[in-house]
């Protein structure tokens, strides 16, 4: 939810990291347990409109057409070659 590291987190609640770590993997696997997974989770229809921030923006609609969904602050590894690394550059 801060979108903070876990070194950044232990540092603001004066915890070691392994401590930070160790906590948000319970806290993980109690979100995705099938209890309330199936009760809070809702996975949008396969017929729902895509928002229009995407559809009318060139930009992202060709890459995220078929998109189901997407995570807030999801960071993807990739390597891509020297003439896309700019535009692949996370802007944090």
């Amino acid at each position: 939810v801060t979108s903070l590291s876990i070194r950044h987190v232990g540092e603001r609640f004066q915890r070691s990291n392994s401590t930070i770590s160790k906590y948000f993997k319970k806290i993980l696997f109690a979100f995705s347990s099938r209890d309330i997974y199936s009760k809070y989770v809702r996975l949008p229809r396969s017929d729902a409109p895509v928002h229009p921030t995407i559809h009318d923006n060139p930009k992202f609609f060709p890459f995220f057409a078929d998109a189901i969904g997407a995570i807030d602050g999801t960071h993807i590894a990739c390597a891509p070659s020297s003439e896309e690394r700019d535009v692949m550059r996370n802007r944090k």
